[in-house]
């Protein structure tokens, strides 16, 4: 098990970042002395525990002691600022629909008959920018251009707008979201809403990625007909989410962000 953590699969020469059965056998080769069928090697990993596993994906530039002191320290702090304010708490983000993104998923089919499925194969996206709280409240915007300054802005003040209250909103280092039009915006408007940027290259702690992974699985843009076809169904799957606050809720109870809500 040690050697497990002491090695990678490029170690050995196997040209990969993922612990398959036949590394694990190059390893225990290595290490033991002992060649074993790439059957025994999963019967043996079971025995001791382990199971094959999709990997969760981090950025070589994301820096466990800052996600850990946003994690143990700042959000903590937050949380505690916006409950002594009575304050709104929300988490944005923005992601962008693209008509040549292969459809997500797989399909049955006969065996050696690859299903095949009709796209538009024409170019064309979307953006959106969401925003969700724990207790099932959602906002959002589709818009087809870039994201800007002003788009944000005009997104925090509809936030703001719509909750009645002074708003604690929690986002990534976008950009736009540290831009000096931004910087201004929220000076101006200091009374009603206040920015926290997360640690950089780290979006796994932002419960609205996981609204993202909703809409993109549920939103099929390869095959949408044209960039308001897919805006219409963007926004067509975002109100539905609006009315279904305990899917919302859903979100902030997968584990990795549970920390949210604790």
């Amino acid at each position: 098990m040690q050697a497990m953590r002491d090695y990678t699969p490029a170690d050995l020469g196997q040209g990969g970042v993922m612990w398959t059965r036949a590394s694990v056998r190059t390893l225990i080769r290595l290490v033991c002395g002992v060649s074993m069928t790439e059957r025994g090697v999963g019967k043996w990993l079971r025995r001791h525990g382990f199971t094959p596993q999709r990997p969760a994906r981090r950025s070589y530039r994301q820096k466990d002691d800052e996600v850990g002191r946003w994690l143990q320290e700042e959000y903590p702090a937050i949380r505690a600022r916006a409950s002594g304010e009575k304050a709104e708490l929300v988490w944005a983000d923005q992601c962008g629909l693209r008509s040549d993104t292969a459809p997500p998923g797989r399909s049955w089919a006969p065996a050696g008959q690859t299903p095949l499925v009709r796209v538009n194969g024409r170019r064309f996206r979307v953006n959106v920018m969401s925003a969700l709280a724990s207790r099932g409240a959602l906002w959002s915007t589709v818009f087809p251009g870039r994201f800007t300054s002003q788009v944000f802005c005009a997104f925090l003040e509809r936030i703001a707008r719509h909750a009645g209250r002074k708003v604690h909103v929690i986002a990534d280092r976008h950009p736009v979201h540290h831009s000096k039009a931004v910087r201004a915006w929220l000076a101006e408007n200091a009374e009603r809403v206040e920015l926290h940027l997360m640690p950089g290259y780290s979006p796994e702690p932002n419960p609205d990625e996981l609204l993202n992974a909703d809409l993109k699985h549920h939103v099929h843009a390869a095959r949408a007909t044209s960039a308001d076809d897919l805006a219409h169904e963007t926004r067509r799957f975002l109100r539905r989410r609006q009315k279904q606050p305990h899917i919302v809720c859903g979100y902030f109870a997968v584990r990795h962000v549970r920390y949210t809500i604790q």
